[in-house]
């Protein structure tokens, strides 16, 4: 582990999520200069008492949300009152989120050893142990009944909340949808469990109870997700791409009922099925 240092630190100022530039594009027999969008990444020390912990590469935005949710789904603390301290720096290289949280989860962090760079498409970067990943899940009380037309309304609306993604493409996004289809709340980053973090952290900072209904992702459904979904006490995760087989097999264990290729009227359901009913 590091310090966070003091390097030019100075206040945070809103970073942009995206660039304009000018690209050339080539067809069949023509070639132009147009402008384009491409998401942006910057790297992001999330430093607890003063000692970096992880460096992840993260779209600046909802960077609190995001400090909130990754502190709460990766176990550094266990409820929000414990993150005594948050502020968000830019530093030399990039950004620093810095948090204060209780001696005894700082001492219990120390433990774990996760000082690594983390790259956007890094879900268990650092984890020591294969055990460390077997140990993770936390069982999970079903929650609200689950609908396959909930989720059809839900995709109907998606894509067109997805501002990151509709712009360059290359943005995931997680929404929060309600028992009846409704999307809540949308975020979105370069990576796929950054954005589940900021959705997690508008989760507690909303009051939102996270039995009321589930995470909807445009990634695949990754072990990571399953994790952070279960130990945020959230039942059912849909994915509109295909789940792998450590995700099924922890979601089944954690009691998260996980679907995936949600597409359409469509959908796959790997755990917990008993919990849904078709769409009418």
């Amino acid at each position: 582990m590091t310090l966070a240092t003091d390097c030019t630190a100075r206040p945070h100022a809103e970073h942009a999520t995206m660039q304009r530039m000018t690209v050339l594009r080539l067809g069949p027999g023509r070639s132009e200069l147009c402008d384009d969008s491409v998401v942006e990444e910057v790297p992001a020390a999330l430093a607890y008492n003063g000692i970096v912990h992880a460096v992840m590469l993260v779209t600046p935005g909802d960077l609190e949300e995001f400090a909130l949710g990754f502190s709460l789904s990766e176990g550094i603390v266990g409820e929000p009152g414990e993150l005594e301290g948050l502020a968000v720096v830019d530093s030399c290289d990039g950004i620093e989120i810095r948090m204060d949280i209780p001696l005894e989860r700082f001492m219990a962090l120390k433990g774990r050893r996760r000082s690594l760079a983390g790259r956007s498409g890094c879900g268990v970067c650092g984890v020591e142990s294969l055990q460390a990943i077997a140990r993770g899940g936390v069982a999970v009380v079903p929650g609200v009944r689950l609908s396959a037309g909930a989720v059809v309304r839900a995709l109907g609306r998606f894509t067109e909340e997805q501002v990151l993604h509709r712009s360059t493409g290359a943005a995931h996004g997680v929404a929060w949808v309600d028992a009846g289809g409704t999307i809540l709340a949308v975020r979105e980053d370069v990576g796929r469990h950054n954005a589940l973090d900021k959705l997690i952290g508008w989760l507690v900072r909303s009051g939102t109870d996270p039995a009321s209904g589930f995470v909807l992702t445009s990634s695949r459904a990754s072990y990571e997700l399953v994790q952070k979904t279960a130990r945020m006490g959230i039942g059912a995760l849909v994915a509109i791409s295909a789940p792998t087989g450590l995700a099924v097999r922890m979601a089944e264990e954690c009691g998260v009922s996980l679907a995936g290729f949600a597409r359409g009227d469509r959908l796959v359901v790997y755990s917990h099925g008993d919990r849904w009913e078709a769409a009418g």
